[in-house]
């Protein structure tokens, strides 16, 4: 499913431990580290898709965790050109997502990588909230600095952890977000009729 524009939506998951880590996991044959995510089917709406993403990827249900927070619009990458392929149509150029702040409160034990018959990732471990941001691929850095930004105050309050500054500064110039998307963000916030798209209707 691919929007009008070329992007594709998606829901990121930041699975947070109660002393406020995170949770960072290793893309399978890859060496390439991220949290997960993954690309909603027509008929879902993005807390649906969260929740499916969720038991696919990592193996956790609805009543393993807690939700916390989610952001209040759609946040935009472009994917690198390498990774476009012009001759698929439609032809995607980036993703569109909704993040979402979920607290384990079920044992570790019941992440489960290989719920699924095709694994997204061969390992996991807690990393410092603000970790992210230095590790992630390039392209996506913006977009996780804006989730973990606006997801933060949620996080300090359910674990008591500390977490602010809100982003390393040498970040800060990558976090500004380009004036034609945010445009489009409140285009798209107005055909909602001014709500979340967490709670969209189908």
């Amino acid at each position: 499913m691919i929007d009008p524009d070329g992007y594709r939506p998606n829901v990121g998951i930041i699975l947070m431990h109660s002393t406020g880590q995170v949770f960072w996991a290793r893309r399978v044959t890859r060496d390439g580290w991220q949290f997960p995510q993954g690309g909603m089917n027509s008929d879902e709406t993005p807390l649906e898709a969260m929740y499916r993403e969720l038991d696919e990827e990592v193996g956790l249900k609805p009543h393993h965790v807690e939700l916390l927070g989610a952001t209040p619009g759609w946040l935009r990458y472009r994917l690198p050109r390498r990774c476009v392929r012009p001759g698929k149509r439609p032809l995607c150029i980036g993703q569109k997502q909704v993040w979402f702040l979920l607290q384990l409160t079920a044992q570790e034990s019941e992440v489960r990588l290989d719920a699924h018959d095709t694994p997204e990732f061969d390992s996991w471990r807690w990393v410092d909230f603000w970790y992210p941001l230095e590790h992630v691929v390039s392209f996506k850095r913006r977009v996780y600095a804006q989730a973990l930004k606006h997801l933060a105050p949620y996080a300090e309050r359910a674990s008591g952890a500390q977490l602010m500054p809100l982003a390393p500064p040498t970040l800060e110039a990558d976090v500004a977000v380009p004036r034609r998307e945010r445009r489009a963000a409140a285009r798209e916030a107005a055909g909602l009729g001014g709500r979340s798209p967490v709670g969209a209707g189908r």
